[in-house]
């Protein structure tokens, strides 16, 4: 029951924020200041996301060398550049070197 009614609480909450972002969005112009500060916010987040994700992981990722996610992202962000700023090659690039070396590290054991 404690876990129903969090799973409610938290897609009342996204919800309501929605709504609201509905509601103003015919009000803020992209040029606006408020706008930008949302926008640095915003990738400040998911800045400091990533980097918790590959310095201090949790579950299965935990198990993975250091060396082997900070390269994985540097390989995203290198095939994302290369690319002309394509998430898709960035992520594949990334992603593909994280499967690539994975098992390579299983074949060799």
């Amino acid at each position: 029951m404690e876990l129903l009614a969090l799973t409610l609480l938290c897609g009342l909450a996204t919800y309501f924020w929605r709504a609201m972002a509905v509601l103003l969005s015919g009000r803020l112009t992209l040029d606006s200041e408020l706008f930008r500060w949302i926008e640095c916010v915003a990738y400040a987040m998911v800045a400091g996301l990533m980097v918790r994700i590959v310095l201090l992981p949790t579950g299965v990722l935990a198990a993975s060398p250091m060396v082997d996610r900070v390269m994985g992202c540097l390989l995203a962000l290198a095939g994302y550049r290369l690319f002309k700023r394509n998430l898709l090659a960035g992520m594949g690039a990334g992603v593909g070197y994280f499967i690539a070396v994975t098992y390579l590290r299983i074949w060799l054991a």
